[in-house]
């Protein structure tokens, strides 16, 4: 729903996200180290450049492409390319949905090659309601707002407590991902700020921004 084409009529709704995605991309960008473009999908996999993106299948118009990216790191690279365009060519990676805890912290350690950005992409839950995605479950509200806590002050460990159970349970797209990124910020000083938080349709998107305090 975050991209205008796929979205229709109910895009304007979103623009506010969008607006927020933006302006962490641009601050990503300023950085001025290598973007790593971080999802979830069915495996772990580091895919080499040039990586085709199509959301063709989601409904976006531009033709269907042979193995395109995961829906994750698809996204991914159409916020990077809304903002800055071709100018980059970030590494795309995904992280297994259903990773252990030790996947994550060992794939956050392969990433580690120097000074670098990530953008993570993952929603909160999508049971927030009778007309989510998940239906409605209580427990999608609580997780949602300690998974906003956490993003807000770059809280690592509230982060690596996320349960994976009650995560797949609560179809958490999220999780697996955060927890490389908590992996990969661990022993640092963050400086955390939360610009969006939402659940339109039922599924929750934050925003954020971690930068070194």
């Amino acid at each position: 729903m975050i991209v205008p084409e796929i979205a229709g009529g109910a895009a304007p709704e979103l623009d506010n996200l969008r607006a927020a995605c933006d302006s962490a991309v641009r601050q990503l960008a300023d950085a001025g180290v290598p973007l790593i473009v971080l999802g979830s999908s069915a495996s772990t996999i580091d895919y080499e450049s040039p990586a085709r993106v199509s959301l063709s299948s989601w409904g976006q118009p531009g033709g269907e492409v042979a193995d395109p990216l995961p829906l994750s790191l698809s996204v991914g690279a159409w916020l990077v390319n809304r903002v800055l365009g071709q100018t980059i060519s970030p590494r795309m990676v995904t992280i297994a949905a259903d990773a252990s805890a030790e996947e994550c912290a060992a794939l956050a350690e392969r990433l580690a090659t120097g000074p670098y950005a990530l953008l993570v992409m993952g929603d909160g839950t999508a049971c927030r309601g009778i007309k989510s995605p998940g239906y409605d479950d209580p427990r999608a509200q609580p997780y949602d707002e300690s998974v906003a806590r956490a993003l807000a002050v770059a809280d690592v460990d509230a982060l690596l407590a996320l349960d994976p159970d009650l995560s797949a349970k609560l179809m958490v797209a999220g999780r697996a991902p955060w927890q490389v990124l908590a992996h990969a910020a661990a022993g640092g000083s963050w400086r955390g700020s939360l610009a969006y938080e939402d659940a339109p349709y039922g599924v929750a998107y934050f925003v954020a921004l971690w930068e070194r305090a």
